[in-house]
């Protein structure tokens, strides 16, 4: 779960700065790729994680072409059948509301 947590932050928390000064498309563009990313490169740092845990797992690819069906379904919360899936519909929407809220920066955004 710290590993979740600590991979959460890291796309919020990167998001945040990549969008400090940017006007509200770029912000949800920016959000969106995030989770994207998030969702389609996660599983391999989690068996990285789990290859320093089991010396038995042989060193590996296990993501490939991005899951754009599962992506939508985790946003949407189409598909719920797990904790993960839950966290991941939050993260999303944790990213879009951090979008939306934008910087506190009041004056023309660039």
């Amino acid at each position: 779960m710290a590993l979740s947590a600590l991979l959460a932050a890291g796309v919020l928390s990167s998001a945040q700065l990549l969008t400090r000064t940017r006007a509200l498309p770029i912000r949800l563009v920016v959000a969106c790729v995030g989770y994207c990313l998030f969702v389609w490169l996660s599983p391999q740092i989690y068996y990285g994680y789990y290859h320093l845990l089991f010396d038995d797992l042989p060193r590996q690819w296990v993501i490939s072409w991005p899951p754009v069906k599962d992506i939508v379904g985790h946003a949407t919360f189409g598909i719920v059948d797990s904790l993960s899936a839950l966290g991941q519909g939050l993260l999303f929407w944790t990213l879009v509301a951090l979008a939306v809220r934008g910087s506190g920066r009041r004056g023309p955004m660039v």
